[in-house]
């Protein structure tokens, strides 16, 4: 079985469908990243398309012999963040349920973490839902620091669920 996470700057072959249905599964597991259920096909692939696209946003993918099975997002500041400019984002980090296991997960913060190295940033920021535990380990296990939690940081079934912030140093 081969494992990779790398950049994505352009869908190939299926790779579009292979993303959506990815991160659809991992929505319906209840982890998702912001979406409580999956938006339609088109909707989700008008998303993808575009994060590749957005300035100051780079799409990571994680692949199991070939197919993307989980992403993550670098989120580099505006411009005019000249006081953050040393800060960098991690967003939109999942890997779908069967794919889990593999270290998918932990390749996707390796490779995004690389890169942010590479381009001289010196604190990766990201938070979380206080319900991913899995995540949350994960993150712990890797160095990340827990520096405050919002009470109020998602309103899923009808009840707040808290999230937490998180910083470590590159």
């Amino acid at each position: 079985m081969k494992v990779e996470a790398h950049p994505l700057t352009e869908f190939h072959g299926r790779d579009l469908a292979d993303l959506c249905d990815a991160a659809e599964a991992a929505i319906q597991d209840g982890n998702g990243f912001g979406w409580l259920k999956p938006p339609a096909r088109t909707e989700f692939e008008r998303y993808w398309r575009g994060a590749v696209l957005v300035p100051r946003r780079e799409v990571f993918v994680a692949r199991i012999d070939g197919r993307i099975s989980g992403s993550a997002q670098l989120v580099r500041p505006a411009p005019n963040k000249e006081a953050w400019r040393y800060n960098v984002e991690m967003d939109t980090h999942f890997v779908a349920p069967y794919a889990r296991g593999h270290g998918l997960a932990r390749a996707l913060v390796d490779a995004v973490e690389a890169v942010a190295r590479t381009e001289a940033f010196k604190v990766m920021l990201l938070s979380v839902r206080a319900t991913q535990e899995a995540a949350i380990t994960l993150y712990e296990g890797l160095g990340y620091v827990r520096y405050g939690t919002n009470p109020r940081y998602a309103y899923v079934d009808r009840a707040w669920i808290a999230g937490h912030f998180y910083y470590k140093d590159l």
